[in-house]
């Protein structure tokens, strides 16, 4: 960091080119996956990308954390940054609900023009999707707790919080793999089948994910890396866990409910 400057100037690092490589592995993988059903190079894909990334962000929380690297001007570029990739996350869940709606509103007589398809069995939106509703909404509530509690130096109350939200974040994966394991159809039965296993299987991924970013704030609060004064790694994980609790309501009325109609 040259005097002067409020900038953080990296060093050299290997893990964007290796990572940049490893995604590249995942996705010859799901080629091979597809056309000739190898998954070999899927999965060592995977895991090579997951030993990349933490190795990245072991860096990032050694940076920030022990040589004081992230200063005011730093940690607003960071939080622009997650703001930026929540927008193209939007984006992405708002080509699922783009299908669904261009599907839904004038359906094809392929299917029987209604919708959902007359010979589908959907899901009762007043049973295991409503609970996954509220269970998701609870862990939204939660990790509030958790975080006015860091702000106001709650150790206890952080932590409590925080790991109510992650075995919500649990029973809510639970219950989405037992609807899908009961489920009567299945993602090639129409498009209803499609564009319901592709958008609720994407929104099970973020939550699995925003599960283990919120899994690693709880390891650094444990460790006592997150201050009331900063804790911007913590700040994203929740913007990221309260984006997903708003892209399952927009599901669960649209795909759900709506859609048994």
């Amino acid at each position: 960091m040259f005097r002067g400057s409020p900038f953080h100037l990296v060093d050299p690092s290997p893990w964007p080119v290796m990572a940049s490589l490893c995604a590249f592995l995942v996705a010859g993988g799901l080629i091979f996956m597809m056309h000739l059903n190898m998954t070999f190079l899927l999965f060592l894909g995977c895991f090579l990308l997951s030993l990349v990334s933490f190795m990245w962000w072991r860096d990032v929380v050694r940076e920030a954390s022990y040589l004081g690297f992230h200063m005011f001007k730093v940690q607003q570029g960071l939080r622009l940054g997650m703001l930026f990739f929540i927008v193209s996350e939007v984006f992405f869940f708002f080509g699922f609900f783009w299908t669904l709606f261009h599907s839904g509103l004038v359906p094809v007589v392929d299917i029987g023009a209604v919708w959902p398809p007359f010979y589908l069995a959907v899901l009762d939106p007043l049973g295991v999707p409503l609970l996954n509703t509220v269970v998701l909404l609870c862990s939204g509530v939660t990790v509030t707790y958790s975080h006015h509690s860091v702000l106001q130096y709650n150790y206890w109350g952080s932590v409590l919080g925080l790991a109510f939200t992650l075995g919500l974040g649990a029973f809510f994966t639970g219950l989405q793999g037992m609807e899908y394991y009961e489920s009567s159809f299945n993602i090639s039965d129409s498009i209803y089948g499609s564009v319901f296993f592709m958008a609720t299987g994407f929104h099970g991924f973020h939550v699995i994910v925003g599960s283990l970013f919120l899994g690693v704030s709880l390891f650094r609060m444990l460790m006592g890396h997150l201050p009331g004064f900063q804790h911007v790694g913590y700040e994203c994980a929740i913007w990221y866990w309260h984006f997903v609790d708003v892209v399952w309501i927009f599901l669960y009325v649209s795909l759900y409910w709506w859609g048994s109609m």
